[in-house]
């Protein structure tokens, strides 16, 4: 491991990559420290106080910004704009025919896509950034805290949503900037950047208030966490497929042999953003409507998640956006039909309908054991806050999925930079 490091460092490409991504990471740090104007100092520390007992989907907008929401820094709502209108485009390109055409036009066609992703992040950044700054304003965004801006008029509030807005877009060119000239998915990165920045204080949180010895088997069972996490996001079924020989004058084609890897976890962390979005709903109609019963009830069961009502939809919305967004991403009928028109079958299963039968018989039944572990992980901190009254568990749920995902993509591009150089990469 320490050699591959230390042979990362001698290629000069390589070297002059990971400087450049580190460099925007810092940047991108930085602004989640810089306050917005008008921001009252004393209630930042209330904010961040009853953030850590929150949640819903601000909870994940802070996860995701690395703190920057509480503290209503420049890069307050992070990447998450982007990271709902990518979704969005995602499932748009099943519904509507003219973006499924461009996405199949090759690099062309995922060009315009990723124009009119971005032309959404801005809408998006500017409605979020507005509902923030209203509600926190009125005490909504947190319970019991109002008037977090000073002198809030129409002016400060066009100020404040701009910041907002020219924030995220300026996170989202240093994302597409480390995608360009620095090592793995830019986008990907600040997000796993987000996320570590927040373990140290979680860690040594969980140490003084649970003492040393609970501390270090919280430690213990996060590691074994992550490596779980690490297994299961590595497992795959590779189904074999054989391609026959076709002659062609005097050339012969096919006649090789490969697989289709399937992913027991194909929806990676979609899921989990998905069901905590949908969760919020309960929450934010009962801000609208003035009823006092309906908004006791949803205080009661969807607030947060120390309602078994929560934890319980949660984990059963997180199985099914996991069936929802596999179906959606992975099409067993046309990857059946590519196989058919370039002369490709699975050994024993007939060409044509049979194979795709085939193909999403073997989905379904490996998809329900990745959900059942997806909703468990993103379960586990709402777990441990009721039986141990631990608000902070540095590692389970969103965090350890991100991290892992993003850390070994990372390590795989660096591995292969440094194959091609036949340098040993980290995987041996």
């Amino acid at each position: 491991m320490l050699s591959a490091f230390r042979n990362a460092f001698k290629i000069r490409d390589l070297r002059n990559k990971i400087f450049f991504t580190l460099f925007v990471i810092a940047v991108y740090r930085l602004g989640a420290h810089l306050p917005l104007p008008g921001v009252d100092p004393d209630k930042i520390d209330e904010i961040t106080r009853q953030a850590e007992q929150g949640g819903g989907i601000y909870t994940l907008i802070n996860l995701f910004s690395g703190g920057a929401l509480t503290q209503f820094a420049i890069f307050a709502l992070g990447i998450m704009p982007y990271i709902t209108s990518s979704i969005i485009m995602q499932l748009l390109t099943v519904v509507i025919p003219r973006l499924e055409a461009l996405q199949k036009e090759g690099e062309v066609g995922r060009k315009k896509i990723t124009q009119y992703t971005r032309y959404m992040t801005v809408v998006l950044a500017l409605l979020q950034s507005l509902g923030i700054v209203v509600t926190a304003n009125r005490g909504n965004l947190f319970p019991g805290i109002r008037d977090v801006f000073t002198n809030l008029t129409t002016g400060r509030t066009f100020l404040v949503v701009l910041t907002l807005t020219a924030g995220t877009a300026f996170i989202m060119w240093l994302g597409e900037l480390i995608t360009q000239r620095g090592i793995g998915n830019g986008m990907s990165i600040l997000i796993f950047a987000s996320i570590i920045s927040s373990l140290p204080a979680n860690s040594v949180s969980l140490w003084k208030t649970k003492g040393a010895a609970i501390g270090a088997v919280f430690i213990v069972l996060g590691m074994a966490i992550v490596l779980a996490v690490v297994l299961v996001e590595q497992a795959q079924r590779r189904i074999p497929v054989q391609y026959a020989k076709r002659v062609v004058g005097r050339r012969t084609y096919g006649g090789a042999s490969t697989y289709i890897p399937m992913k027991v976890n194909q929806a990676g962390v979609i899921p989990i953003i998905f069901a905590s979005s949908l969760l919020y709903l309960p929450v934010l109609a009962s801000t609208i409507i003035t009823n006092n019963a309906f908004k006791e009830f949803v205080d009661r069961h969807f607030a947060s998640g120390s309602s078994i009502w929560y934890v319980g939809f949660y984990f059963l919305l997180i199985i099914f956006f996991t069936y929802f967004y596999t179906a959606i991403t992975f099409n067993p009928t046309d990857v059946a039909d590519n196989m058919k028109k370039y002369g490709g079958f699975i050994p024993g299963i007939r060409p044509g309908k049979p194979t795709a039968d085939y193909l999403s018989y073997t989905l379904t039944r490996i998809t329900l054991p990745g959900a059942i572990f997806l909703g468990t992980i993103a379960v586990l901190p709402f777990i441990a806050q009721g039986i141990w009254n631990v608000t902070s568990f540095p590692f389970a749920g969103t965090a350890v999925l991100i991290m892992v995902g993003v850390g070994l993509e990372t390590m795989k591009q660096i591995e292969s930079q440094l194959m091609m150089r036949h340098y040993e990469g980290f995987l041996k």
